[in-house]
């Protein structure tokens, strides 16, 4: 097989949307050994720290697996001691990515509160592009993302491809429901963010991130109130 860094977008291309078919009714630990053995090192999870569950999959799969995170600056203590306690128990590589301005320097150029001024500049700023940077290095990356949290994700292939990044974008628990989520991490007494237990539907930064209310289903946290639920931050 041709080495991943040799593959043509068009290969790349061609290969998610034929293990999107093959894998469909494979388990999520199968479809990350899929990952690690196809892209090996050009291999990542990207994790915001509301639990650690395809951090934990995927570190079964390929031991001291890159698991990125984004500290945008404004998360709570409880996100950044989440990450600190997947890197210092789990047998993962935590990257820890950060924008390019820390908030004071954002505030001294645009001015205090931009999130809520114009969040979707706030959102490009810390955290589309140090994650654009972040995620250049590799091919494929994995996500937590499942069909049954939002309309929008519905559709939501087990391995698709990213058009705009040009990369594999797998989603190992896409077809799980929130019960095999509990399941898997009361099984596997897996990491998750405190604040899940402390009324947060979802934890996103702490400006945008409120408490969940009643019919906002599983994202009602981050960004409640407003047309983007993550953000901005493109998954």
């Amino acid at each position: 097989m041709t080495a991943t860094h040799e593959r043509t977008t068009d290969e790349l291309r061609a290969l998610a949307e034929q293990a999107g078919r093959d894998l469909e009714d494979s388990s999520a630990l199968e479809i990350l050994q899929w990952a690690a053995g196809t892209f090996g090192e050009r291999f990542c999870v990207t994790s915001s720290m509301e639990d650690a569950v395809v951090a934990h999959l995927a570190s079964r799969a390929m031991p001291g697996v890159d698991v990125v995170f984004l500290d945008t600056g404004y998360h709570f203590e409880e996100t950044i001691g989440t990450r600190d306690a997947v890197e210092a128990v789990m047998d993962v590589n935590v990257i820890t990515l950060t924008p390019r301005q820390t908030v004071a320097e954002q505030d001294a150029e645009y001015g205090p509160k931009l999130h809520d001024r114009d969040p979707d500049l706030c959102c490009r700023l810390r955290k589309v592009e140090p994650l654009e940077r972040g995620l250049a290095g590799y091919a494929a990356w994995a996500t937590g993302l499942r069909r049954d949290e939002s309309p929008t994700r519905a559709n939501t292939p087990v391995v698709g491809w990213d058009e705009k990044r040009r990369k594999v974008k797998v989603s190992p628990i896409a077809r799980w429901t929130q019960d095999d989520v509990d399941a898997y991490v009361a099984e596997h007494g897996v990491l998750t963010n405190p604040l899940l237990t402390d009324g947060y539907a979802s934890v996103g930064c702490a400006p945008c991130t409120r408490r969940g209310r009643g019919g906002g289903g599983a994202r009602a946290g981050p960004g409640a109130g407003r047309a983007q639920p993550q953000c901005g931050l493109p998954v």
